[in-house]
């Protein structure tokens, strides 16, 4: 009889590759951290392993964010101990004043040897990154990565437009200076932007007043990093095609080989990965729910950066109370004390909160129906994507072109604050109030807002335009470490 021989043994299966890996490292400052942390969130949910660099102090907030993300790691880079800051200074939003900026942007750059370390160890380990998607304040990243043949992706923190006119006028600048050692920046003969169409008249008072002095100390930083960032591989941006698509050209025009990818409105992407029990517990959330009707509030923040006086704080205070709409108002000061009554008047109808706010839990929730806003970057994003009309007040930076690009480019919001005028006056603000909330100028933006809202959310969809540039920048980082050429 016949022996039929054995069956060979089968071969052991390969373990499966590691999960391609991108490291992100963001600014120590909440407006520039927070972003990225929702891109941090969406990486993940599509399979990528997501390491973010951060510093002792400020990595609880960053680990609180990212609890349902197990694909999501921190590494800790120690800050350095500088004279000029404050001990224990890890983020902007402790620097005494704003004269402490550069300062802490200069002692970053003593973390590059820990930063290195970092990057060479997840190479020996076999992860190595597909790219570091660093703050534009981190300019000294872009040589680190160089030196381990890892792409930079860079990240502003601003729209496309207002980076693009940002980075022309200080071009402009610079290059004036080194020209004829001529500071001033004249407008009306300066084409800023030649073939390009800006959806508003640029003024002289939208742009920074230290940006048009090429020996400010702060403008110097900017110059330095400017330098670096054009030669970055790649710019994310928190923004959708159906904004700004026909700036994207531009933007890139002033990069030497980068692309741009608008994968925005970021705060979309959050979904449902939030805590059910993280801000439905909370005060102000709770009063919100108590109101009657629909729009009908107005939430009041300036972000973490401006401080505003006293003085300033009282004016706003009694120009929400003589606007007579209820309100919402995240007061930051901790020297400001409502004058005597105010309270008591505005019971019932104004909400403060002096402790940090969940943002866009407020803008999403359907009682509110207006911002007065300082128009930072991240908050017209908020805005916006919640279909929420602003009452634009900027208090610096590109604030003013923000604003400006809200109320007049994109007419989903008013100006509040006149030019050249310290301290608004309590009637500035509440005929501002009172407009947007209840003025035909106001109800043509809420009506634009809402549209602008609808289209944002369509971008974050699948198949929606910054869902595809998201997908586009993974395979494009993809075939760059395979070193494939690939077309879209």
């Amino acid at each position: 009889m016949a022996t039929s021989s054995p069956s060979p043994s089968p071969s052991p299966s390969l373990p499966p590759p590691p999960p391609p890996h991108v490291v992100i490292f963001p600014f120590m400052a909440q407006g520039h951290t927070i972003p990225l942390l929702d891109i941090s969130r969406e990486l993940s949910n599509r399979g990528l392993k997501v390491t973010i660099v951060t510093t002792p102090l400020n990595a609880p907030f960053i680990h609180s964010k990212l609890s349902n993300h197990m694909s999501i790691t921190v590494s800790v880079v120690p800050f350095p101990h500088v004279p000029d800051l404050p001990e224990g200074c890890e983020n902007t939003a402790d620097l005494p004043s704003m004269d402490s900026w550069v300062p802490f942007v200069t002692a970053t750059k003593q973390m590059r040897p820990q930063f290195e370390t970092l990057l060479h160890d997840m190479v020996d380990g076999g992860s190595r990154p597909l790219c570091v998607i660093s703050d534009f304040f981190l300019s000294w990243t872009l040589d680190t990565c160089r030196s381990f043949d890892i792409p930079r992706v860079v990240s502003h923190g601003m729209g496309v437009l207002p980076m693009l006119v940002l980075k022309a006028a200080s071009m402009h600048v610079r290059c004036e200076y080194q020209r004829q050692r001529q500071k001033t920046l004249d407008l009306e003969s300066t084409d800023l932007l030649p073939n390009l169409a800006l959806p508003f008249t640029l003024d002289i008072s939208d742009l920074p007043p230290r940006s048009l002095d090429p020996n400010d100390a702060f403008e110097r930083v900017i110059s330095e990093v400017e330098e670096v960032d054009k030669n970055s591989w790649g710019v994310i941006v928190n923004s959708f095609q159906e904004l700004e698509c026909e700036y994207v050209a531009a933007l890139e025009g002033l990069y030497k080989h980068a692309k741009a990818w608008c994968v925005g409105p970021v705060p979309l992407y959050e979904g449902d990965d939030r805590p059910r029990n993280e801000s439905v517990s909370c005060p102000y959330i709770k009063w919100l729910d108590e109101q009657d009707g629909s729009g009908v509030a107005i939430y009041v923040s300036f972000g973490t950066q401006a401080r505003l006086s006293d003085d300033q704080m009282d004016e706003i205070a009694y120009g929400l109370e003589m606007a007579g709409y209820r309100f919402i108002w995240a007061v930051r000061s901790k020297t400001w004390r409502a004058g005597e009554g105010w309270e008591r008047r505005v019971e019932g109808r104004g909400f403060v909160v002096r402790d940090w706010v969940d943002q866009r839990s407020i803008l999403a929730h359907p009682t509110v129906g207006g911002f007065l806003s300082h128009c930072g970057w991240n908050s017209v994003m908020e805005s916006l994507s919640m279909g929420v009309p602003l009452l634009a007040w900027p208090m610096g930076a590109e604030q003013p072109l923000n604003a400006k690009y809200v109320a007049v480019g994109l007419n989903a919001g008013l100006m509040v604050k006149p030019e050249k005028i310290k301290t608004v006056d309590r009637h500035v603000i509440c005929d501002g109030v009172r407009e947007l909330m209840g003025g035909e100028k106001g109800r043509r933006a809420r009506e634009r807002a809402r549209v602008l809202g609808s289209t944002a959310r369509r971008a974050v969809e699948k198949g929606g335009s910054s869902d595809r540039k998201l997908d586009e920048l993974i395979k494009y980082l993809i075939a760059n470490a395979n070193q494939k050429e690939i077309k879209f």
